[in-house]
């Protein structure tokens, strides 16, 4: 920024003092703005939008001190003051005053110090746009506008400058994986490791070794020693990823290193110290599990420090359409095939249908949707999934036969996996990736539903 870009306010009620500093100022080649008492200086500031404020202690109407605690967090303020007041200045810089000069005025000395409180100025505002930037490209993901994703973006960036643990709970596709990306995105530690392990994914037997390492010949089969999670995540931040499918046994163990910060690998005798944050995910019910023994009380209490509740895509009906309509462009660009936006009838049907999967759900459902919509063509109701259509209690006309009145949420769910499942060919692997749930949700689903 060059100085004739500079706009300066100088608030002084002695006109003489005033016009001098103007002149001064106007020389260096600064645009200056001149007040002659508190609420004109307020005014100023507020219609002109000055760069840097250069204001008396003592004036009419409202004084250096009351300008300090009303404008300071708008612009950086240099405070003037007669000699011997040294105390009161130290005090206006508590309350935000950038810093002061006495009186008189020693002009070599105070074009110094308006140079830093700019400089300074202009870091903050750099560094502003930096975090605003990181923000939007963190929370990019994460699609939405209604109050209760709104409240997921507060608490996100709330929790994400400390290193407090996080406990991220949601149903199946909600997005919890984006969250946990979100929070370490923005945190003092998004430059070190960031470590995932899916609970669910590890056989039991392996979970232990997976978290903490094993030396040579802990176990059968264990021939080299295995750097475990906690320890590639130093410095760091480990997700554990559906940490309610752990066994209590486990979880004992797991408690016990959070509460020290230390371990050792399956097989050894050195003590490993570890600085790691954790962010923990589950689409479990922990209350349940803790009243029937699956899950420890004290390992919950210690792991949601900072909890962040996902709400299911059927509790914010309103985003859907924002989602289909991301997940849509998104194809449009990945297959370079462009699309006319959703029918109104599309619409309406997504909206009406329950999500059993989720977000993850819908965008499959899109994807799947573009297969069958032609170039330049907005996607009809007919491409979408079947089971979209009958769940909402829609006519399709290429299959009449799909007209039905509302269906329990039970029953849409039970139809949703079954179309996944015809889909894959029956490969549960594949439908419970369409779906957005585990493996063993989907196997516990099938036998509940008694689905062949």
């Amino acid at each position: 920024m060059t100085k004739k870009n500079i706009l300066i306010l100088i608030a002084e009620d002695d006109a003489v003092a005033r016009e001098t500093l103007a002149e001064a100022f106007s020389d260096k080649g600064y645009k200056v703005l001149e007040a002659r008492d508190g609420e004109e200086a307020k005014t100023l500031a507020q219609t002109k939008k000055p760069d840097l404020l250069l204001t008396d202690w003592k004036m009419p109407k409202c004084d250096g001190m009351q300008l300090v605690e009303e404008l300071s967090k708008e612009l950086p303020i240099i405070l003037m003051t007669a000699y011997g007041n040294v105390e009161y200045a130290v005090l206006a810089m508590e309350k935000g005053a950038f810093n002061f000069i006495e009186k008189p005025i020693d002009l070599v000395k105070l074009f110094a110090l308006v140079d830093k409180a700019l400089q300074h100025a202009l870091l903050q505002k750099e560094n502003e746009q930096l975090k605003d930037r990181l923000e939007r490209t963190a929370l990019s993901g994460i699609i939405g506008a209604t109050p209760a994703i709104k409240e997921v973006f507060s608490k996100i960036k709330q929790v994400a400058a400390s290193d407090a643990t996080v406990c991220i709970l949601g149903e199946s596709g909600t997005g919890k994986e984006l969250v946990a990306n979100a929070v370490q995105s923005l945190s003092g530690r998004a430059q070190a490791p960031f470590v995932k392990l899916n609970c669910a994914a590890i056989p039991e037997n392996l979970l232990e070794s997976e978290l903490f390492g094993h030396e040579r010949g802990a176990f059968t089969g264990a021939e080299k020693q295995r750097i475990g999670k906690f320890e590639l995540a130093d410095h760091g931040t480990l997700l554990l990823d559906e940490i309610a499918e752990m066994k209590p046994e486990l979880q004992a163990k797991l408690l016990r290193v959070l509460q020290d910060g230390e371990f050792t690998r399956l097989g050894g005798t050195k003590t490993i110290k570890a600085d790691v944050r954790i962010i923990c995910a589950t689409n479990a019910d922990i209350e349940k599990r803790i009243a029937s023994g699956l899950f420890r009380s004290d390992l919950y209490y210690r792991i949601s420090v900072f909890t962040i509740n996902l709400p299911p895509l059927r509790e914010r009906k309103d985003d859907i359409e924002l989602l289909a309509k991301y997940f849509l462009d998104q194809l449009s660009s990945n297959l370079g095939k462009e699309f006319l936006g959703f029918s109104k009838e599309a619409l309406q049907a997504m909206r009406n249908y329950s999500w059993p999967g989720n977000v993850r759900q819908l965008k499959n459902a899109v994807e799947y949707a573009t297969i069958t919509t032609g170039e330049k063509e907005e996607v009809p109701l007919s491409a979408l999934p079947k089971e979209i259509c009958t769940c909402a209690g829609i006519s399709v006309k290429a299959e009449p036969e799909t007209a039905s009145a509302p269906l329990s949420l039970k029953e849409m769910e039970k139809q949703a996996i079954e179309a996944a499942l015809r889909r894959s060919g029956g490969k549960k692997d594949v439908a419970a990736k369409e779906l957005g749930i585990g493996l063993k949700t989907i196997y516990r689903k099938i036998e509940e539903y008694d689905i062949k």
